[in-house]
């Protein structure tokens, strides 16, 4: 349970918000140094209920830079509904809700679904890491994006620098 919520202890939280989001930025732009700077040397990383686990930063990093590094790997990550309990001045644990969207565009589909992240954070000479993270979906579908009449990709952050061909 959360250590009584005095504003030192919200500012705290809040900090903790931040470095998950900075994680999903990080993720969905690859932005991998940025990433791996998050994490805590030994960090745990438990993916997909457990169907991918990892031991250590190098490990974890080079999972993700394998699985998300192509540029046909379009992925948005969103985290919401933060739980997140102080269990000591320097440990926290929270629940993050996930909902995600991924297009593999060598493969020609789309990948949606929604989980729950559970992670555990430290705190390290003042800034708050994570030391471990996984998540266990609720539900997850799969499309070809072909399917849909007229769907096409106007906007990419690796191959139209993010300007869409769209005219305004």
């Amino acid at each position: 349970m959360t250590v009584d919520l005095t504003p030192e202890t919200l500012v705290e939280i809040h900090r903790i918000e931040r470095v998950k989001y900075a994680y999903l930025r990080c993720l969905d732009q690859k932005r991998w140094d940025d990433l791996a700077d998050l994490l805590t040397d030994d960090v745990e990383a438990t993916y997909s209920g457990g169907a991918n686990s990892f031991s250590g930063r190098d490990a974890v990093m080079e999972f993700l830079r394998r699985t998300m590094g192509a540029v046909t790997f379009h992925s948005s990550h969103h985290c919401h509904h933060p739980e997140i309990d102080l269990v000591a001045p320097d440990r926290a644990e929270a629940t993050w809700a996930l909902e995600d969207t991924v297009l593999l565009l060598d493969l020609d589909l789309v990948v949606r679904g929604a989980a729950f992240y559970h992670d555990t954070y430290v705190k390290r000479d003042g800034r708050w890491l994570i030391a471990a993270t996984g998540y266990q979906r609720i539900w997850e579908e799969l499309a070809p994006r072909s399917s849909v009449e007229g769907l096409q990709l106007t906007a990419s952050w690796w191959t139209t620098g993010g300007r869409s061909s769209l005219s305004a």
